[in-house]
């Protein structure tokens, strides 16, 4: 895509992505997350080729590499890439590609499913729209995308108590963890949006939402299969 009206994901990925110190304690800030739960989702419903949307230093990636066919790990941040790349090498991973790239301006081939955490709400809902289409394109039929993110399960009226909760649970070290400073400026610069308004684009884009789970009403967890 090369309209002149298109998003710049890399401007809109947050300027810490670029740096390499942030990048470079990146797992450690977001908890080491367990990729095997996705990747088990993904292998349960006959998945062999998977893209990673949004890969970021490659927990997932790297973890569905080792079971599937063939990978594709794509992310905006050349700094995120670079430390992807190193980590395949290092496991001697061939079946893993490593392609800069975003939502809006992947191609590749058809596959069987597609992963993504935590990455959407860097789009606002417009383009958040025309993603998930381009996800849904690149699916086989009865593909399955698989969808992490901050999500908000809650009223507008209810905001202000669910942030008081969740700063409450945040980390007082931004090495270890994201601070109360952290949420908050995820809120004001970034883009969340309401499971209401998420599931209607899910629907639209040609998907059957199959489960759906939340955390503290703002963590969602999707499973979708393409119609």
């Amino acid at each position: 895509m090369t309209e002149s009206w298109l998003l710049d994901e890399l401007a809109f990925a947050g300027p810490e992505h670029l740096d390499e110190a942030f990048v470079a304690g990146y797992d450690r800030k977001q908890g080491f997350p367990d990729p095997a739960p996705d990747v088990e989702i993904l292998r349960a419903r006959g998945a062999r080729t998977v893209v990673d949307l949004g890969a970021g230093t490659g927990r997932f990636a790297l973890a569905a590499a080792r079971v599937f066919d063939h990978v594709t790990a794509v992310d905006v941040s050349p700094a995120m890439l670079e430390m992807l790349r190193t980590r395949a090498r290092a496991e001697g991973l061939s079946n893993l590609d490593v392609v800069r790239g975003g939502f809006l301006t992947y191609d590749g081939p058809p596959v069987d499913a597609v992963h993504t955490r935590n990455a959407l709400h860097q789009l606002p809902d417009f383009f958040k729209a025309v993603a998930l289409q381009r996800i849904a394109g690149q699916l086989r039929p009865g593909g399955v995308l698989r969808l992490r993110d901050l999500i908000y399960d809650f009223a507008p009226a209810e905001a202000e108590a669910v942030f008081a909760q969740w700063f409450a649970h945040a980390s007082p070290d931004p090495s270890l963890g994201y601070t109360a400073a952290d949420y908050a400026e995820h809120i004001r610069t970034e883009f969340s949006t309401y499971r209401w308004l998420l599931e209607p684009m899910l629907d639209r884009a040609g998907f059957d939402i199959v489960s759906v789970d939340f955390e503290r009403s703002l963590y969602g967890a999707y499973t979708c299969v393409k119609r």
